[in-house]
């Protein structure tokens, strides 16, 4: 039985390599062990009370955009999902970060869902600014992928001894502005995370990235520092975000920071152009710049190991 465990495992992670389709996360009795992909090829599979499990990251799918240097991003969605689908181990469950549609159109909404369910697996939701662009300001977004939600979107769950937690700084964003949470969603954080205790792994997940990546763009979330002080007391917190279309990651004590490709369009790094948008790269880069990163977890307050991969790989 050890035996297929491991096989099963080594695929698992040989696949990882060049799925493109998220973030991966594993977890192992509540926090994961991580170690570098090699070393996690080669390692013993280790038991656990709790069963082991992983989730996939998708974010910043745009479907509708149809121009350069992306003419189709509902097929290079169809791509990253058919890779999901292709895993040899199941994840148990998707999150999205945000910017499902370009436009926040009905049909860009119903796309994204039916090729959701293609994978037959749960899906959560937060909203990226390109999702609240009806006249309602999100209203669309909600009634399909909000049900249940407080305020613009905000929620928690818990799965296997992980707290999850997914917050909303997309609702009234300025062009160019900063993201932000608010009073009334810190505050419901606050009541959220009083009863938990601080060894327990905390999972948080947004749209645009909780530390400042560039301020003069607006990536960043101004009031986020009132966030981290309510999760600065837990031993292992992960920030996960989208919005930026690229790989940023940051340690800051117990809490590591990282956003994640996109399965539409790159953007240009920080300071890099006039302003954030589509970076036009020839057809052949494009799937390159589209994709994935994997994470595992170390046990106690080390660092997670973070692996890279694209669309091409």
């Amino acid at each position: 039985m050890l035996d297929e465990m491991d096989n099963d495992r080594r695929g698992f992670l040989k696949c990882m390599a060049w799925a493109g389709t998220g973030a991966l996360l594993a977890f192992d009795g509540g926090i994961g062990s991580s170690i570098g992909l090699d070393s996690a090829l080669a390692a013993p599979v280790k038991r656990s009370a709790i069963k082991p499990f992983t989730f996939v990251q998708l974010s910043d799918s745009h479907i509708g955009f149809n121009k350069p240097p992306n003419p189709d991003a509902r097929a290079t969605f169809a791509e990253a999902i058919a890779k999901v689908k292709a895993l040899p181990q199941q994840p148990d469950f998707l999150i999205h970060t945000g910017d499902v549609s370009q436009l926040s159109r009905e049909s860009e909404f119903d796309d994204a869902e039916q090729m959701l369910k293609g994978t037959g697996l749960p899906v959560f939701f937060v909203p990226g600014e390109h999702d609240m662009l009806d006249a309602d300001g999100g209203k669309l977004f909600l009634d399909r992928f909000g049900k249940g939600t407080k305020g613009a979107g905000w929620y928690s769950f818990d799965h296997r001894g992980v707290h999850f937690i997914a917050l909303v700084n997309v609702a009234d964003l300025k062009p160019g502005g900063m993201g932000n949470l608010g009073p009334e969603q810190l505050a419901w954080l606050k009541g959220d995370l009083a009863s938990r205790s601080s060894s327990t792994p905390i999972i948080v997940f947004a749209h645009i990235p909780l530390w400042t990546v560039y301020a003069e763009w607006g990536w960043g979330t101004d009031d986020a520092a009132e966030a981290l002080k309510l999760l600065a007391r837990f031993g292992s917190v992960t920030v996960l975000n989208g919005h930026i279309h690229q790989i940023t990651q940051k340690i800051e004590g117990r809490v590591a920071f990282h956003t994640a490709r996109s399965t539409a369009f790159p953007q240009p790094a920080p300071g890099t152009a006039p302003s954030p948008g589509p970076l036009k790269v020839p057809s052949e880069q494009l799937r390159q710049m589209l994709g994935i990163t994997d994470a595992m977890f170390v046990r106690g307050h080390d660092r997670i190991a973070l692996i890279d991969s694209t669309l091409s790989a």
